[in-house]
Parts: C-alpha cells; structure tokens; sequence
C-alpha cells in the first residue's frame, strides 16, 4: 500500500511504524472474513481493511470525523485479522496508533469522556475490590447489566505454603483477585503440586492494558514501568518466568519491549520483561508428565480460547492437547472457534449490543458441545460468557486444581 504522509507525522515515531505497517497491506481482504464486527455489521469500514483505509487518509492529512471515530472504537481488537493476514499486517500496532491520534483530533461527547474515565480509573484502583464486595452483597438487587458484570462470591481456597527452589512471579491482575480469586490460587496449588513456587509481587499493580486501549496510553506506560520496576528485583535474583494467567494481562505484558521500546531508560528491561512472560498455558507441557497420575478426573468441558491467547499471543491448541494428555475430555467448539466472544477488555461495556450478540452466538456454538463445564483463559471472557449461561464458566486452571484435590 503506497503511502504519503502528512507533514505533522512524517518523521515521528508514531508515523514511521505506521508507515511501515501500511505499507505491508496489499488490500486482499481476507481479513474480512474473519472480522467478528463485519460478519454481524456487513459495512466494509467495520471490518479491518476499511479501518486501515480511515486509518491511512488520517495519517495523509484527511480530517478524522466523529464516523471515522465510531468505526475504529467498534474494533474488537481481537486481532483474528493478524491470524488470517497473509502479508503480516500489525493491525493491533496500527490501531493503537490510529485510535490514538483520531481522538486527539476528534473530541467525545461528555457521557463517553464520563464512562471512559471511571473505566480507567476505577479497574485498576484500589477501591475496585471493596466496590466489587459491596456488588456482590447487593447483587440479588442489581438490575441485569449490573449483574452481569458481577460475579457470585467464591471460595478461593488456601494459598499453598510450601517453598520450593523454582519460583516464578505471578501479576495478580487489578480486577481478578477481587472478582475471581480462585484463579489465583488455583494457579499457586497447581504449580506448588508441580514443584513451582508461586511469589506475587505486591507493588506490581494493573498490567497498564486498561488505560493503554482507553487511548491513555501515557498513564498506561507509566504502569508498565511501575510493573518493570517492582520485578526487576526478581528478574536479578533469577526468578524464571512471569506467568500470566489473564491472557489478556499476558498479550500486554508481552508488548511491553515494544510499547517501551524508544525509552532509553526501560526499554531494554521492557524487552527482558517481555522475554520472560509466559501464559500459563505454555508451562502445561512440563507440568503434564509431573500432574498425570495426580489428576483424579473431572468434567466435560468446552475450551473457548481468547482473542488475547489465539491471536495475540499466537497460542493455539496447547490447552486442549495437554489437558487431553491429562485424561480432561475437552473440546472447542466445531463451527467459529476462532470468534471473539465479544468481551474483549472494556468493549462489553462500550460497545454492549454488539458485545452480547457476539457472546451469544458464542455461547450457541459451545452448547453444541453439550459439556458440563466452560472454560477459558481469560477473566473477561468467563464472566461475559457466564452473563449468558446457567452452564458453569471457568478458567480452566480451576478445573485442573480441583482434579488435584
């Protein structure tokens, strides 16, 4: 795609990456196919070759309007175009950069500013945690798009107490230790089973993604750093791995050397940081000959893979395989796996009728399996798919930890 950039991003960071990006895409279109927002919407400027066009005449010095606006904020960021791109096209790079300068071009309307600000300012704040306890106190009186965002209180279970040589460091995520805890600490009672201890690192807060994709990306690399910071203790004194199991926590943390890249300062203890993360799921495959004769069984289940762990991540199959070496009758749905389910971070939020209708035809596909059990990898999937179910969702790490008991 040939390119001819304005006199305000020529020479910029933000222009040459963009630049280079562009300049990979040869307008195919297979990316269409498999956009969840022009599979539901059918607009071309829906689907990612559209937006990469708004995207590219911003950047050539065509004034964004509150449509061009509209259509990169209904992007799911899911990246299955990344997936299905034969010509490497970043597309999540892209319109990160693009969303961020359509906004400093284009002003929201105050009740948008309004719900943006208390969704950056509130997920990753201390206070989310009591806030959460008194939703779920109040929950029965909640009306349903309340609730849905409201997980029932669980019983976490006990923090496992044993040292062991091999520790790894895990992000305990800003939103997941109050809303779901037990994921937490199934996580550390399964690696603790393997031989793996599990450390937190308390000053290591919200992995910055929130901020980050809500187009503060400033406030978002300034918990990045707070994050790299708080770990390089950990990463002097050898620890092996960061592991993630928030995929979404996981694509972020993975970016950090390239979302750092230009600081001299952090750049290339972002890129260290970047090196040594790991999502859960790849320590499976060493865990699995530790576990086998431990797991005791367990339900049929349905895998429902993230956006964050199939594209962003490019982890696909692992679950699946190496739960099965572990004796899980597990599955993924036979028709749209690759989907997103229509969580994808705050979007649920913003974008909610076409959030629901995705998680929806999600969750229809997944019935088809007629499984006992849900899961998946990430926090905001298993709550937005559980909004719509009475069948149980979990990560699957839950499963695996109860299997143990």
């Amino acid at each position: 795609m040939q390119t001819n950039l304005a006199p305000e991003f020529k020479g910029t960071p933000d222009g040459q990456a963009a630049e280079a990006i562009l300049r990979k895409c040869v307008h195919c279109g297979f990316c269409t196919a498999t956009c969840p927002t022009y599979q539901l919407l059918g607009d071309e400027l829906d689907g990612p070759r559209g937006r990469i066009y708004l995207m590219k005449q911003v950047l050539e010095g065509a004034t964004p309007t509150r449509s061009t606006q509209q259509h990169l904020d209904r992007c799911l960021t899911c990246r299955n175009c990344e997936s299905t791109c034969p010509s490497g096209v970043d597309y999540g790079h892209l319109v990160d950069i693009g969303r961020k300068i359509v906004d400093a071009k284009v002003p929201r309307p105050a009740s948008e500013q309004a719900v943006r600000w208390l969704l950056k300012e509130g997920l990753p704040s201390p206070l989310f945690g009591p806030a959460m306890k008194l939703g779920q106190m109040l929950r029965p009186l909640l009306p349903a798009t309340l609730k849905n965002k409201v997980p029932a209180p669980q019983n976490a279970g006990a923090w496992p107490t044993r040292t062991h040589a091999r520790k790894v460091l895990m992000l305990a995520g800003c939103v997941q230790p109050a809303m779901m805890p037990n994921i937490n600490r199934a996580t550390a009672r399964v690696l603790d089973a393997a031989g793996i201890q599990t450390v937190v690192e308390g000053q290591a807060g919200c992995c910055g993604a929130v901020r980050f994709h809500l187009n503060d990306q400033d406030g978002g690399k300034a918990q990045m750093r707070a994050n790299i910071a708080a770990w390089w203790p950990h990463v002097e004194a050898g620890v092996e791995a960061i592991v993630m199991n928030a995929s979404g926590c996981g694509v972020t943390v993975k970016e950090y050397g390239h979302i750092l890249r230009d600081e001299p300062e952090w750049g290339a203890k972002a890129a260290r940081i970047s090196a040594l993360t790991r999502d859960l799921s790849e320590l499976l495959p060493e865990l699995v000959p530790v576990l086998k004769n431990q797991v005791k069984g367990g339900p049929k289940l349905a895998f429902h893979p993230p956006c964050t762990l199939q594209h962003g991540q490019q982890l696909k199959g692992g679950v699946e395989q190496h739960l099965g070496a572990l004796g899980f009758d597990i599955s993924v749905a036979r028709n749209e796996a690759h989907l997103c389910c229509g969580s994808a971070g705050t979007y649920s939020v913003l974008n909610p009728d076409i959030a629901y209708t995705l998680r929806d035809r999600k969750l229809g596909h997944l019935d088809e399996l007629q499984a006992q059990t849900i899961v998946s990898a990430n926090i905001g999937c298993i709550t937005h798919l559980q909004s719509g179910t009475s069948t149980p969702v979990r990560h699957w790490v839950e499963v695996l930890d109860a299997a143990l008991a």
